[in-house]
């Protein structure tokens, strides 16, 4: 099943255009690289297709629905989540906390509730630490929750904020460069995190300078440059595309 769809999406500013008539699609459970130098637009799409951004032109279809003029608020409920390529988390709140501000579109209380700390806020709450906990566990967090988010080195961060974006039950997850100020170590755990991630049925687009990441984790690559799309295939076909190679890859030196 598809999930999102962009046609023909196209943005300026100041009159130089940062995507221009980008294309692609990603079904579920599929994981979709979004590649190309510094400045081909890769952020610039994303802010588009998360509403963060009104492209000039295109379309953009979520789970059957345009959303090319919805808010961030409602494409998040909509089910679409992203990461940022710097780590966005709430730096005066804990671990748990953060995780469950992913909650708050979902969580059953109002005003009154709150005010007034009913059972059903009582209930709410409970679930939401116990499913803030789950989701703390499903990235392989393994500090303590209860920690300051400024108190955790850069890694454990970027599973916070993962853990964030999926606690709001996304059917598709935007994660922007997820691998950047990581270690060996910890880019070989992301890439069995996103695998994961997309065998729950998760669609993921991914933005990534790491190429070993995204040949070893997409089943499918787009490839920009100066905001125009000039490649879509499977690692393999990207690896050997001629336009590819001299774009962005680089060409081989000949003696």
């Amino acid at each position: 099943m598809t999930l999102l769809q962009v046609e023909d999406l196209a943005i300026s500013f100041g009159g130089i255009k940062a995507v221009d008539g980008l294309s692609f699609s990603v079904s579920q459970g599929e994981i979709v690289s979004v590649i190309g130098p510094n400045g081909a637009g890769k952020t610039s799409a994303f802010n588009c297709i998360s509403g963060f951004y009104r492209p000039n032109q295109g379309k953009i279809h979520f789970d059957g629905e345009s959303i090319i003029r919805r808010k961030p608020s409602y494409i998040t409920r909509a089910g679409m989540a992203r990461t940022f390529q710097n780590v966005r988390l709430f730096k005066d709140m804990d671990v748990l906390e953060n995780v469950k501000t992913g909650m708050h579109s979902r969580l059953r209380q109002n005003v009154l509730d709150i005010m007034l700390h009913t059972p059903r806020y009582h209930r709410s709450e409970a679930a939401c630490t116990q499913d803030a906990r789950g989701w703390l566990d499903f990235v392989g967090f393994r500090a303590d929750d209860e920690l300051l988010v400024t108190q955790l080195p850069y890694g454990e961060q970027r599973r916070v904020e993962i853990a964030r974006a999926l606690a709001t039950q996304p059917k598709l997850l935007l994660l922007d460069e997820p691998g950047a100020g990581l270690n060996h170590s910890e880019k070989n755990e992301l890439m069995e995190l996103i695998r994961k991630v997309r065998d729950a049925g998760i669609g993921i687009v991914l933005i990534e300078h790491d190429m070993g990441l995204v040949m070893q984790v997409s089943e499918r690559i787009v490839v920009l440059n100066h905001g125009r799309e000039i490649a879509d295939g499977t690692p393999e076909e990207i690896k050997n595309d001629p336009v590819v190679i001299a774009a962005y890859l680089g060409e081989e030196e000949t003696v």
